[in-house]
């Protein structure tokens, strides 16, 4: 009986171990993922590899899993076979030199104009010192401390007078305008290579014309100072000349007729020269000579003062006199070359021979357009009329009315009221 007992009660436990690891099993049963097979990537075949490469013009081989590749070459310069590529490359090179000398020239111009301001606050320091050492020496002085003071002075006057007769030849602020405006032309030929370079196909009659433009900026305002120094005292005032001579050479026109000229036109610009000449060149050429007398009688005026002084404070302690005339010159002496040099005549000067001779340019750039026959050989009418205008700080509209405003005013045998600029 027992044993019965046990059989049934180890039946009972498995069929129970049994159903519990069902579910068990049944519980932390999950799903099989289904296997995923990713392709691998093929080596490109020698075919295809070749094919790509031949189709980009590569002429470099390198080796690919036992097969070659090219690839470009990059130690040869590539060949230049037309004249335009000739031209091109020439003209890319002087706008190269051309940048060159705007950096040059803007360098040199901050250079002098330090100069200038610098020779003269020096000159004056040591003007003032020495008058101020003769106006001591006439007051108290005696003995040793006499001829010291007196000493002293005359040789700050003589230095004096030795440094404004050299500022006085070169002109600082004269020699800096100068190289102002050699910047200002510079850059402009710059942006006109660079227009030739955008818009056209480069000749060689490009690269000749800016060769001489080059070579005409060079010297109209040169670098150096000794020998080649711009006269700052000359005879007669005489615009500025930096353009070189006109070349029998205009590219051709595409358009056919007259290329956008008509009689109305070239009346017009003939009206223009006329104002020109009659108001704008000939007041400048008037003012320019005046300014350069102006500015004569200032540099020999500084100069022969100091040493006027020089000689005065050499005879202090003799008579009233000698001391009176040693500080009067040098007290008017620093008046004259601060006016001079701080007011910057020079420059005036320069700007005035500028403008002289961007009006000069003007009348010759119209005169030559009407002198050319050829109506291709021409600029563009209606662009060389709104060049004219710009230039001359006006609207199109008010350019013909210049013009007709000059015709009218020479019928009726009076002089036109205004000036064609109206920049300067």
């Amino acid at each position: 009986m027992a044993s019965l007992q046990a059989s049934n009660l180890l039946s009972s436990s498995s069929s129970r171990a049994s159903s519990s690891s069902k579910r068990i099993n049944a519980a932390i049963s999950v799903p099989k993922l289904p296997r995923i097979r990713f392709p691998v990537p093929k080596t490109p075949s020698k075919n295809l590899v070749e094919d790509l490469i031949l189709r980009n013009g590569y002429t470099n081989t390198i080796a690919i899993e036992k097969s070659t590749v090219t690839l470009p070459r990059i130690d040869k310069e590539p060949s230049v076979n037309s004249s335009t590529s000739k031209a091109t490359a020439k003209l890319y090179a002087i706008l190269e030199a051309v940048a060159d000398r705007v950096e040059m020239h803007q360098n040199v111009g901050e250079q002098r104009d330090n100069w200038n301001k610098l020779l003269l606050n020096s000159i004056n320091m040591i003007t003032l010192t020495a008058t101020t050492m003769a106006g001591i020496a006439a007051t108290g002085g005696a003995g040793a401390n006499l001829l010291a003071l007196k000493l002293s002075s005359t040789l700050l006057f003589t230095a004096a007078t030795g440094m404004l007769f050299i500022m006085n030849k070169i002109q600082p602020s004269q020699l800096a305008e100068e190289q102002r405006n050699a910047t200002k032309l510079f850059r402009q030929l710059q942006r006109q290579i660079q227009t030739i370079l955008a818009l056209h196909d480069p000749t060689e009659l490009d690269v000749r014309n800016a060769m001489d433009k080059v070579l005409a900026l060079d010297k109209a305002y040169p670098l150096p100072l000794l020998g080649k120094m711009i006269e700052k005292f000359p005879a007669k005032f005489e615009p500025a000349l930096w353009w070189p001579k006109p070349h029998d050479f205009q590219r051709k026109s595409k358009r056919a007729g007259k290329n956008r000229w008509s009689e109305e036109l070239e009346m017009e610009m003939r009206e223009v020269i006329e104002v020109i000449k009659g108001k704008d060149t000939e007041d400048y050429m008037r003012l320019g000579n005046l300014v350069l007398k102006i500015n004569k009688i200032l540099a020999i005026s500084g100069p022969l003062l100091t040493g006027i002084a020089a000689a005065g404070s050499a005879f202090v302690g003799n008579g009233s006199w000698a001391a009176i005339v040693a500080v009067a010159a040098g007290a008017l002496a620093t008046t004259v070359n601060t006016f001079e040099h701080a007011g910057q005549v020079g420059m005036v000067v320069e700007m005035y021979r500028n403008c002289a001779g961007f009006l000069s340019l003007m009348e010759e750039s119209i005169e030559s357009s009407l002198e050319e026959t050829d109506f291709d050989r021409r600029e563009d009418g209606q662009m060389f009329e709104m060049k004219m205008a710009l230039q001359l700080g006006r609207s199109l509209s008010g350019l013909r009315d210049l013009a007709q405003k000059s015709s009218s005013s020479r019928i009726d045998g009076v002089e036109v009221d205004e000036f064609a600029s109206k920049i300067f």
